[in-house]
């Protein structure tokens, strides 16, 4: 049997102070020593199977093809399904818990053409104690055996891709002229991305009004970080094609409060008041 890929894509919310990650490395390389492990991110936060779904949606059209394996599993070693999602009739797999977490990349690269449930023995780790690391003994030896091409139907009983979990995302909405947003990500910069494409404000203005946590602020669009005016609340298109809020060289979420699933609403200003300027200065803090 050939090898078939020669890349594993690794996420999980593991963090670097535990030796898992390391672990589930060495046994992807144990049963395939050809390939390379290529870690997207191990810094998604415990059990956020949301935010763990939205990073790999961000990643999904730069991996390189092959195997993906993500692990955001708060429900390991319970009834949910460890399961492998065949993308482009085999020119790439996702495998992970069926928990929402591969939804959006899947929709995202076109949906799933097949997929199985992870139960042949041949092509697992017998846990040495629980049930509780099915990256090591599950998704990772997985990953290692179609990277060395054993065909996706000898891992495991084919499912319905129809039944397996959809991820759950915000939807911004329309009420009355307002523009009801939600914050899906903050980022290490503090800027915060809103489930709103740019199409959206096709008819909005470059003047807007943003209303975060009840407190109003004026906000102009902008090209680049750089473009935002001192004080101004900035709305930014990012590297994933949707708007962020951002402010020039500062974090939009140390200065106003966003968090994750924060709502932001949007509208036209009726006329150019004069801006509110709001500029935080801390001592002994410099901007990066």
């Amino acid at each position: 049997m050939s090898p078939r890929f020669d890349t594993v894509s690794f996420l999980s919310d593991f963090g670097h102070g535990d030796e898992f990650v390391g672990v589930v490395h060495s046994v992807i390389r144990s049963i395939a020593p050809h390939v390379k492990v290529i870690d997207v991110t191990h810094g998604i936060s415990p059990y956020d199977t949301r935010a763990g779904g939205l990073a790999l949606a961000r990643s999904a059209n730069y991996l390189c093809p092959g195997v993906v394996v993500a692990v955001v599993d708060p429900g390991v070693g319970t009834s949910r399904r460890p399961i492998a999602i065949e993308v482009g009739d085999g020119a790439s797999y996702l495998v992970g818990p069926d928990n929402g977490l591969l939804a959006p990349a899947v929709g995202l690269v076109g949906g799933a053409t097949r997929a199985v449930e992870l139960v042949t023995p041949e092509y697992r780790l017998e846990a040495a104690g629980g049930s509780t690391f099915d990256g090591r003994d599950v998704f990772g030896p997985a990953a290692a055996h179609l990277c060395n091409g054993v065909p996706l139907l000898e891992l495991g009983p084919e499912v319905e891709p129809a039944g397996l979990m959809p991820g759950i995302l915000p939807v911004s909405q329309i009420e009355g002229d307002v523009l009801v947003a939600e914050v899906l990500w903050v980022d290490r910069f503090g800027n915060c991305q809103l489930n709103v494409d740019p199409l959206e404000l096709a008819a909005f203005g470059d003047l807007l009004s943003v209303v975060i946590a009840g407190d109003e602020r004026v906000a102009v669009r902008a090209d680049t970080y750089d473009d935002v005016p001192t004080g101004r609340v900035g709305l930014v298109v990012d590297s994933s094609g949707l708007l962020s809020i951002v402010v020039a060289r500062s974090s939009a979420s140390a200065e106003f409060g966003l968090h994750e699933g924060d709502e932001v609403r949007i509208a036209n200003l009726d006329e150019s008041p004069n801006p509110r300027v709001v500029t935080s200065v801390e001592l002994g803090r410099r901007n990066a």
